[in-house]
């Protein structure tokens, strides 16, 4: 049987955690969750052991049960977060507001469904366990969007272990992995979440190093080389902002780095501004670079061209991510297309390529990582 590709990417990329969009009041029948289940048995499994056991909690006292663990743990910290974050406008309002619904509605959904897996979770890395179950709950939630329904993907309450097994009668041997509330969704117009595209998350041959296109064998400059650094830094977007929109702020953490000017310091700063940097190194001494900003979007990224807005020789960026009151912070860079001094090392010993751009990279990735910790820093001063 032809499997239609575009039909399954568009289950796995749509299945999203649903909360305020369950139905409460449309009974889902246990056939259903039955089918869902059997498709999510056929992942694989540590050692071909059949070991996952299926939970499904439909009786009311029960559920309110679940909900009274939830609410007294996890729960009530998600609602007062939920309430202290309304009409804030902060970047966890929404997902707040999401989780407290849950917390305070969990009872009412027509059905609980916990998958478990038989043994004791030690820390030991041990197969069996949670990389034979993980992959199980996945598929279940796949398989009740296809069908029309949805759930929630929630662990918060499995903290509260001993209530959990005394309530449902669960013996020790088990470990319990997730709790999904499941109900038909009020409609079924789910769309795609924004994520980082894969080639801006995925490295070959090598952490953190990136391309446009390939790579080939042996690496050329055309394949777009680069590189990411990533840190979390405890402030905001907007603490953190000021200190990457500001053109100098290389030449206090990087050795290549000297500084920058504007070249129209009177004309407000955003896209198509340009600056001058200045840079030095062992082997071209001081040189100057214009660069070009081609991003600026406040609280959220800042980038730049060198040497020419249309064919440049690199591509700085850095992007700001909300992550619960602080901020990650994503410093990526990207090699060419255009002539730099990079290419002219390159036209000097063509059989080199590869070993001059691996080694542009390296040095970069390096140079980055310090920029990071000094914005860390300074964010977290501030």
């Amino acid at each position: 049987m032809d499997i239609d590709v575009a039909s399954v990417d568009h289950a796995l990329s749509t299945t999203r955690a649903v909360r305020r969009r369950l139905d409460l009041e449309r009974s889902v029948d246990e056939q259903i969750i039955l089918d869902c289940i059997d498709v999510a048995e056929q992942a694989p499994t540590g050692g071909n052991l059949s070991s996952r056991r299926w939970m499904v909690i439909r009786d009311p006292k029960l559920k309110q049960g679940l909900a009274d663990i939830y609410r007294q743990g996890a729960g009530q910290w998600m609602v007062n977060a939920a309430d202290r974050l309304a009409g804030t406008g902060a970047p966890q309002e929404q997902n707040m507001a999401s989780a407290a619904y849950l917390a305070e509605h969990l009872a009412e959904v027509p059905a609980i469904v916990i998958p478990t897996i038989i043994g004791r979770h030690d820390g030991s890395g041990r197969p069996g366990l949670f990389d034979s179950v993980i992959q199980a709950g996945w598929s279940f939630c796949v398989a009740l969007r296809s069908r029309g329904l949805g759930t929630a993907w929630v662990t918060a309450v499995l903290t509260e272990q001993d209530a959990v097994k005394e309530l449902l009668g669960l013996p020790e041997h088990l470990t319990e992995i997730a709790m999904f509330p499941v109900a038909w969704t009020k409609g079924t117009d789910f769309s795609p979440a924004p994520r980082h595209p894969a080639r801006s998350i995925t490295y070959f041959d090598g952490y953190a190093r990136t391309y446009e296109s390939g790579p080939s064998t042996p690496l050329r400059l055309s394949d777009g080389p680069g590189t990411i650094a990533e840190i979390d830094i405890d402030a905001p977007p907007s603490t953190v902002w000021p200190i990457i929109s500001d053109i100098n702020l290389s030449a206090a953490y990087s050795p290549e780095f000297q500084g920058a000017t504007w070249v129209d310091d009177t004309a407000p700063v955003g896209v198509g501004a340009q600056f001058i940097g200045t840079n030095h190194n062992d082997t071209f001494g001081e040189f100057k670079v214009p660069s070009f900003i081609d991003t600026f979007e406040p609280a959220v990224a800042f980038g730049w061209r060198t040497s020419d807005m249309d064919n440049p020789g690199a591509r700085w960026r850095f992007d700001l991510e909300p992550a619960g009151s602080g901020t990650r912070l994503r410093y990526s860079m990207i090699l060419g297309p255009g002539p730099s001094g990079l290419t002219i090392a390159i036209e000097r010993m063509p059989d080199k390529e590869d070993r001059i751009i691996s080694g542009r990279v390296r040095s970069q990735y390096t140079s980055m990582i310090k920029v990071l910790a000094g914005v860390k820093a300074a964010a977290e001063r501030a």
